[in-house]
């Protein structure tokens, strides 16, 4: 019988042994092979295309399938040469604790479900409160990613200046509700504009603000605020790495009453570094903010992470209730995020902070800006334009025309060296480089600018 079976495959535990013997090749071969697959690797894909079968596998040979066909169909952006999208690394103790507590299999949404889950965010709550300045009445909500935290955020914040203006949005809906005004400029993220439709904002309702050359909010544009405004701020262009002034429109924001909501995805964490600090000046005074775990911080995915000093507004908006559901006079996850049946992220942040400390995090966050720069300078000294002001982690270059900038990315791309990605800018083609992960060397930057160097030769 099937559950014989695998009692048994339990008890003698061979397929965790040829697990563990399969993850530590990919480890150990990680920096060696193509950051991006072979065509051949992707061919190889083929092989899992297969009616279910009928009867009972044998686990080794589907490891082994694994293995042989997933691996090197993987991309390899935990070693130091994938600078494609903001993915970060992981750090080896946050794969180490989720490894060790994925056996757990502990459902995250309440206490009495998983003590040990709500221990935890509580404690990650309160170093993230800490590492980022942030008022103590803040609460967190862990979350997919950062585009899960924007939307639980938003959803506070319509129910807050709702209720601000004397509408009850559980009870009443959009239907007839007083106008909000949403503000946002035009280099908001891609994931802000899907919030903003699944909220039921349609992007005509939005007033779209410019932005400036380096994509931040070009604060003399801002039209005068009221108490009906949620305002969206960025700690992080993801093409240039700019932060929009959060310090002047948090005070003007604050002085009518209006919610500001900051999308920090990846640049949130350069509160946590002094060199850096002056970028997030006055992001204390913000009403919510979204980070990742797994961007700058390098956890493994997924890990996002919502904050917000309305800690009533942010729970109502998003508490489910049903006769069976158990609250407890602890701490239960799931009232400050959108799921009830949720992964237990804040198991490997723990880790991840407890590890790294406070110390630790200033300089992972540091070097991302130090590498960042190399990379300017030799990109510089090679003749590329800068088109970005390089303040945090993010590289923004083009060549002499559009069709070299894009063959530079494809001879990249096809090296299987490193890899990064093209983007647009200001209408031009363009390369977008994300530092943003611990392995990543001075050597691995000096690879890609030579890489770079002799395809625009």
């Amino acid at each position: 019988m099937i559950h014989d079976k695998m009692r048994s495959e339990l008890e003698s535990k061979q397929i965790f042994e040829f697990a563990k013997k399969h993850a530590y090749e990919y480890v150990d071969t990680v920096d060696e092979q193509r950051v991006f697959p072979s065509q051949e690797s992707l061919n190889n894909l083929r092989h899992f295309d297969e009616p279910l079968p009928v009867d009972t596998g044998d686990p080794i040979k589907i490891l082994d399938q694994l293995q042989k066909f997933g691996a090197p169909a993987a991309t390899a952006q935990t070693g130091g040469r994938y600078f494609g999208f903001v993915d970060g690394g992981a750090v080896p103790i946050s794969l180490a604790a989720k490894w060790m507590t994925d056996v757990w299999d502990q459902c995250g949404g309440l206490y009495v479900i998983s003590p040990i889950n709500g221990k935890l965010e509580a404690v990650c709550e309160s170093w993230l409160k800490d590492v980022l300045a942030l008022p103590q009445e803040t609460v967190a909500g862990f979350v997919s990613g950062t585009s899960m935290a924007n939307l639980s955020a938003l959803c506070a914040a319509r129910y807050h200046v709702l209720k601000n203006l004397g509408w009850d949005f559980l009870e009443k809906g959009l239907m007839q509700a007083p106008k909000l005004r949403i503000l946002a400029h035009q280099q908001v993220h891609a994931s802000v504009k899907a919030t903003f439709a699944l909220l039921g904002f349609g992007s005509q309702n939005i007033e779209w603000l410019p932005a400036d050359k380096q994509g931040r909010l070009d604060i003399q544009q801002l039209p005068e605020l009221d108490n009906s405004c949620i305002v969206l701020l960025q700690a992080g262009n993801a093409n240039t790495g700019a932060f929009d002034d959060i310090d002047a429109v948090c005070d003007l924001a604050n002085a009518v009453g209006a919610w500001v909501h900051i999308d920090g995805a990846f640049g949130l964490w350069a509160r946590a570094c002094p060199q850096l600090q002056y970028l997030t000046k006055g992001m204390e005074k913000a009403s919510s903010w979204a980070v990742d775990g797994h961007k700058t911080l390098n956890t493994p995915y997924d890990c996002g992470i919502v904050l917000c000093r309305h800690p009533e507004s942010l729970v109502t908006a998003l508490r489910a209730s049903g006769e069976y559901i158990i609250y407890s006079e602890q701490r239960d996850p799931m009232l400050y995020g959108p799921e009830m049946s949720k992964r237990c992220r804040a198991i490997e942040l723990w880790a991840t902070m407890k590890y790294l400390g406070r110390n630790g995090i200033e300089q992972m966050v540091g070097r991302f800006y130090h590498l960042a720069k190399r990379t300017e300078a030799g990109l510089k000294a090679s003749g590329f334009r800068m088109l970005n002001e390089v303040v945090f982690n993010q590289v923004l270059v083009a060549c002499e025309s559009e069709a070299q900038t894009k063959m530079v990315v494809q001879a990249v791309q096809d090296s299987g060296a490193a890899w990064l990605g093209g983007t647009t800018w200001q209408g031009q083609a363009a390369i977008r480089i994300s530092i943003c992960s611990w392995k990543t060397t001075e050597e691995d930057i000096d690879l890609l600018v030579s890489l770079m160097s002799a395809a625009n030769s």
